[in-house]
């Protein structure tokens, strides 16, 4: 337990969270819609500081990151906890846990696991991050120590405030849950499309990002609701990587999995819209694991699920017509 950060106390010994774009207040005794953060007598404290619940290393693509580092490894976890209701989480068990639990790790002892596994970075994964932000933000400082970079993978509904204290986080893949407030309210128990969206847009004039899109067949795959999607990427900034990935029934949904015909659909209309790196997942072996040139179209970075099987880029450009392609190989701070 530790005390929060970014929080505000108020008349009654009420404190009001300023971690994500709930804002919860949040009285003397109670805990914010995350379950993890609890005023104790009018200061909030972090029930997760140093509970990692679940623990690996993991290849970057799985992540999925495609543009950030590829082919290293990142040691990942996680406490209980989330912001968000989702009814299809793949990790409810421990998103959405009512008890506090997991293994005493210290941000020292996380990155000492990291190392002793050979990873190149940690990621901080699973559960949503912001939930556990001092916990993530204590072992990044001492990540970047050690030369290990930091990711964050969350579902963007941190502040503008959290997002001004990530400056050791290096990158973020960012879940896109669907283009339409109805899906966030309905699915998500009660979130904001517009708050998400606001968070792309500051995390990427801080860091490298990555969106990503899990699709769910009736929900949020209709052509009309993926062309805006790709067309609001698109203006933001051409080159960010985009993914769409495929649902599998979980938690409280039951809808059939999503089809590789919805993927590949999805990704030939964001390319029309004018992204130029749009990937599919989750159902391995298609053209849409791997990276293309944008410009000669020749293939560049060979994928198969997790795996990176060629890499010619060069320098940070296409070896056969020059055009720079905006993957991070390398960090400033090396």
């Amino acid at each position: 337990m530790k005390e929060a950060t970014l929080y505000d106390k108020k008349k009654g010994k009420i404190v009001q969270c300023k971690l994500c774009n709930r804002r919860c207040a949040i009285p003397d005794g109670g805990r914010g819609f995350c379950r993890v953060r609890e005023n104790k007598g009018g200061v909030l404290y972090s029930l997760v500081y140093g509970k990692a619940c679940s623990y690996t290393t993991d290849p970057i693509e799985k992540k999925p990151f495609y543009h950030f580092m590829p082919g290293t490894n990142a040691f990942s976890f996680a406490t209980v906890g989330c912001n968000f209701r989702c009814q299809h989480c793949q990790n409810w068990e421990i998103s959405q846990a009512e008890a506090i639990s997991g293994y005493d790790i210290s941000p020292e002892g996380i990155v000492k696991l990291a190392l002793r596994d050979n990873a190149d970075g940690i990621a901080y994964t699973y559960t949503e991050p912001t939930v556990f932000f001092e916990y993530a933000y204590d072992t990044a400082e001492i990540a970047r120590k050690q030369k290990l970079y930091s990711v964050f993978v969350t579902n963007g509904y941190m502040t503008k405030e959290a997002i001004e204290l990530m400056g050791k986080i290096d990158a973020s893949r960012i879940d896109l849950k669907a283009f339409t407030d109805k899906f966030y309210k309905e699915i998500c128990g009660g979130a904001s499309l517009e708050h998400v969206l606001e968070s792309i847009k500051l995390l990427h004039k801080r860091q490298h990002i990555e969106i990503i899109t899990l699709l769910i067949p009736t929900l949020n795959d209709s052509d009309d609701e993926l062309r805006a999607l790709g067309k609001w990427v698109a203006d933001l900034d051409k080159n960010i990587p985009l993914h769409f990935t495929a649902y599998y029934p979980a938690y409280k949904m039951s809808i059939p999995p999503t089809p590789l015909s919805t993927l590949e659909r999805a990704r030939r209309i964001a390319i029309d819209e004018g992204v130029r790196y749009v990937y599919t997942g989750n159902i391995p072996g298609g053209e849409g694991e791997n990276t293309y040139c944008p410009n000669c179209r020749g293939m560049l970075i060979k994928r198969y699920g997790f795996s990176v099987l060629e890499n010619k880029v060069r320098d940070g450009k296409c070896p056969s017509c020059g055009e720079k392609i905006p993957v991070v190989t390398s960090l400033g701070w090396d």
